[in-house]
């Protein structure tokens, strides 16, 4: 298990709403490389809910799409762009029940389209929702060129 560094942090204009910290209405989110997955565990926000308590559906499908992409970064060693989700929900996730678990892992490459299936996890241990996100992998030196890719190495302390 080692934490990802985010090395987007002090760079010009980021302000990502799903893993800048300081953006203060975003997600803020954290990731871990757990081995074959990227794993975020994440306190749901009382002001993004839906219903009552209930986080929004596209909260989900925002954070799903997160951590793939940060699963294109550690994992693929080169960045791209969503094509497609397809998302899945299963049962509600609460705002008011403690952290929850976001997970990505890699279903398969195919020539430059990465499917990549995440997964919301509640504090009980319950599959919320899911969602495969297909991601348009570029080759490393176009994602270095367009954007910004900053390396693999980057992400990591060692």
């Amino acid at each position: 298990m080692k934490k990802i560094i985010n090395p987007f942090i002090g760079k010009e204009n980021y302000n990502c709403f799903g893993c800048s910290p300081h953006n203060q209405v975003g997600l803020q989110m954290e990731f871990i490389d757990e081995d074959k997955q990227i794993v975020c565990e994440w306190e749901p926000k009382q002001h993004l809910q839906g219903y009552n308590n209930i986080l929004h559906g596209g909260i989900q499908a925002t954070l799903m799409d997160e951590i793939a992409s940060w699963f294109v970064y550690a994992k693929l060693e080169t960045g791209g762009v969503t094509s497609r989700i397809s998302v899945r929900y299963k049962r509600p996730v609460f705002t008011n029940k403690g952290k929850i678990k976001i997970t990505a892992e890699l279903k398969e490459v195919n020539k430059n389209l990465a499917n990549i299936l995440t997964k919301i996890i509640d504090a009980d241990g319950k599959l919320c929702s899911e969602a495969e996100v297909q991601y348009y992998i570029l080759p490393k030196e176009q994602a270095v060129e367009k954007l910004k890719y900053p390396g693999v190495e980057s992400f990591y302390n060692d």
